[in-house]
């Protein structure tokens, strides 16, 4: 899977929320979500359907759109995209400029602990 767009992004958000949704339902979600027009959601979801983004399913008398990506798959490659672009992929760079230039609580320092603690405990098997 070839990492999304931000266009793709706000349909596909729209589509994780609820699925699956009228193409009405989706024109006026982007409306008010982003402000674009009938015409430019449209061409986002058949552009969508075209690369299988999204199904459209047709039942003659409205267009139902259902995501064909999970919302966990497409965040991971996302993540992965970003941490080999930004930090040539070094997750350990990438927690360390997080940490200098947020001011974390105490709750999110302990939930980071947790998290190292069980990535280390899964990795030493």
């Amino acid at each position: 899977m070839k990492g999304l767009s931000e266009a793709e992004w706000n349909i596909m958000e729209s589509l994780w929320e609820e699925s699956p949704k009228a193409g009405s339902r989706i024109v006026a979600d982007m409306a008010g979500r982003v402000g674009w027009s009938r015409s430019t959601t449209l061409t986002m979801l058949k552009r969508m359907t075209e690369k299988g983004i999204i199904a459209c399913e047709d039942n003659g008398r409205m267009r139902v759109y259902v995501p064909l990506i999970e919302r966990e798959t497409a965040v991971k490659k996302e993540t992965d995209n970003f941490l080999k672009r930004v930090y040539h992929g070094s997750a350990s760079m990438l927690v360390s400029s997080f940490i200098k230039k947020q001011r974390l609580t105490v709750e999110e320092l302990l939930e980071l602990r947790e998290i190292l603690d069980k990535a280390e405990e899964e990795r030493n098997g």
